[in-house]
């Protein structure tokens, strides 16, 4: 008699050509993500290929009820880490059913920048450091700490190991195979200051795909935490007092910043965001003012400031950028729960398109 495990892991292609396609999209609070499958005639690997889809949008706060349609266009393909195989992972973004893009639809906006001319001659890199926090089911507390009460002081996790320090590594680990598998450029991982708390890096990643693989990553993330019976959360500052928060810092370049003498295009393009410091805050996350208070690696929400080696500055250049005339930097502002599709093509526009 077959056991669930083994229904679990049939594999398809020993019986027929058909694929499961499972369409992810974004909600309607602008964090969480939704999925559903589909079953295809054979394998697929050009999103153009595959067919549209639909869902009810009043069900996730994207549509009124007497016309709840919304249609789903899938934008990118990724290998299903969970039924392996052919079977993929599809990213889309919403549209109403006349084809405008849905309110919450932040991808089609950022696709238009990264399409632009002018930007995809520079050729923008991101690698995008994604922190986020494991919290127990049934008491919302961080994992590894004592219910109701609170570990040792920060120090001894960061990069920790040790069942006294290390919290979730085997989440941890099992996510970033996974998104190795699935084709996501993931470049390491890391346990964080505070407890519980862990860091993904994904990245380099060129323009409009710094978002989707990121967007994936936090799926997979979120279905792996669904099996091992842990919630995770993208909140920027998770326990309040003398924790860190969670950020998802935004390294960048541009070809012109990567070439000789791309020293003086970093400068330019953070003199830049120094001018668009309130526009950029206001879209780089909710609840970003608890985490952004000048204390804990951060530097205060209202003030901007850049430095080299300086992870309390809001934008910081490496010691190695500085030395060699070339190089990227890094916007340490945006918080753990940004939209990445946002945060991607909002510095693309102010240091490439935003004429001052």
């Amino acid at each position: 008699m077959a056991c669930l495990t083994d229904l679990v892991n049939l594999n398809l292609s020993d019986t027929t050509e058909k694929i499961i396609a499972e369409y992810i999209w974004i909600g309607g609070s602008g964090m969480d993500l939704r999925s559903k499958a589909r079953t295809l005639s054979g394998p697929v690997t050009d999103p153009s290929k595959l067919p549209k889809w639909n869902y009810d949008g009043s069900s996730t706060g994207q549509a009124p009820g007497e016309d709840s349609e919304v249609i789903l266009y899938p934008q990118a393909i990724f290998k299903d880490p969970f039924r392996k195989g052919n079977n993929i992972l599809v990213m889309c973004d919403c549209y109403t059913p006349a084809g405008e893009p849905i309110p919450t639809n932040k991808r089609h906006n950022a696709a238009k920048i990264f399409s632009s001319a002018e930007v995809a001659a520079e050729e923008p890199w991101y690698g995008i450091e994604q922190e986020y926090t494991l919290l127990q089911k049934d008491t919302n507390w961080p994992l590894g700490w004592p219910v109701g009460g609170f570990p040792g002081p920060q120090g001894p996790y960061y990069c920790g190991i040790g069942a006294d320090k290390s919290f979730g590594r085997d989440i941890v680990d099992s996510h970033y195979k996974a998104c190795l598998y699935a084709g996501i450029n993931i470049s390491g991982i890391n346990g964080e200051v505070m407890p519980g708390q862990w860091e993904f890096q994904v990245g380099p990643s060129v323009g409009i795909s710094a978002g989707d693989q990121v967007w994936v990553a936090r799926y997979i993330l979120e279905r792996i935490t669904e099996i091992a019976g842990v919630v995770v959360t993208f909140d920027p500052k998770p326990i309040p007092g003398d924790w860190n928060g969670a950020g998802a810092h935004t390294n960048y370049s541009t070809k012109s910043m990567r070439n000789d003498g791309g020293y003086e295009v970093i400068k330019s393009a953070i003199e830049k965001l120094k001018l668009k410091h309130k526009e950029h805050i206001a879209a780089y996350g909710e609840g970003n003012e608890r985490r952004l208070t000048g204390r804990h690696e951060t530097a205060d929400i209202n003030t901007f400031s850049w430095g080299v080696a300086n992870r309390g500055a809001s934008v910081r250049v490496g010691r190695e950028t500085e030395q060699n005339g070339k190089g990227y930097f890094e916007d340490r502002r945006p918080a753990s729960n940004m939209d990445p599709y946002v945060v991607t093509s909002m510095i693309a526009e102010t240091t490439i398109i935003w004429k001052p």
